[in-house]
């Protein structure tokens, strides 16, 4: 069941997000999409669970959704962010091989939800990310990895200290930039469910029905029952990581803009990804 309405509430929200050049407004406008798409979520759950006609027509999916061209660099983080997002919003995924795309296993109105968030955070973490290069900032930081030294028996694994490269720099700073944007999303959301607990506890006296939990762990186990019974993938997806070294600089940095992040460019949601640049 996908509700249009909600998912144009939400496409507002990124809307103002991105007209106001106060940063605090636009973390309110970002929290406040999150909240929506979370009751959302809730009405779903409460709907399904007192309907049984909308339980039998509102059914989880799998859907794909692309992430980018095979060869493009730095797809993994792209992958990160849209995980972060995903695991705020009751939708579970699989990842190609080559993070070219996903598979996202959830009812629709979730999978949108998460879409419209990921393609409008992914043009503000490239964005901050090409800001951050440009800037230079970045020169001068070492990056750590570890490498393994001598042969046989005698080899050992050493951290390696190397100047920080530009496409280092940027693998860790989406990284991190990721990892800020879906804690901030998760709190979002834990504060729409705790408003739903206290609203349950108001009228618990009045009606007797399954709390918001109740109802939101039920529909999150039939979705883990889909994936089950649908899902080929073997293994699971880690996080992305930045193959030629560490960087604490760039994470911090990443991390700053993550919590800084304003929703981009909502003209451009629904654009083909492929059109990013990373």
């Amino acid at each position: 069941m996908r509700d249009d309405k909600t998912l144009a509430r939400i496409a507002a929200l990124l809307r103002q997000a991105e007209g106001t050049d106060n940063e605090h407004e636009a973390q309110t406008f970002m929290t406040a999409a999150q909240r929506l798409a979370t009751a959302a979520s809730i009405d779903l759950a409460r709907a399904r669970a007192h309907d049984r006609a909308a339980r039998e027509r509102t059914v989880p999916v799998a859907r794909q959704v692309t992430i980018g061209q095979a060869g493009k660099r730095g797809l993994r983080t792209y992958v990160h962010l849209f995980v972060a997002i995903a695991a705020a919003n009751d939708v579970t995924l699989d990842v190609a091989h080559n993070s070219t795309f996903v598979l996202a296993y959830g009812f629709d109105a979730d999978i949108d939800a998460v879409e419209a968030l990921y393609t409008s955070l992914l043009i503000q973490m490239v964005a901050a990310s090409d800001a951050y290069l440009k800037s230079g900032d970045y020169k001068g930081e070492r990056a750590a990895r570890v490498v393994r030294r001598g042969s046989g028996w005698r080899s050992r694994r050493v951290v390696e200290q190397t100047p920080l490269s530009p496409i280092t720099a940027r693998l860790n700073f989406q990284s991190a930039f990721a990892e800020r944007v879906g804690a901030r999303l998760q709190a979002a959301r834990a504060d729409t469910c705790r408003e739903a607990a206290r609203a349950d506890s108001a009228r618990g006296a009045r009606r007797a029905e399954p709390s918001t939990a109740i109802m939101l762990r039920h529909k999150e186990i039939e979705v883990a029952n889909f994936y089950a019974a649908q899902s080929t993938a073997r293994g699971s997806w880690r996080a992305a990581r930045a193959g030629a070294g560490y960087s604490d600089a760039a994470r911090r940095a990443g991390d700053r803009a993550g919590r800084r992040a304003r929703l981009a460019e909502q003209e451009r949601l629904g654009a083909p990804r492929d059109a990013i640049e990373g």
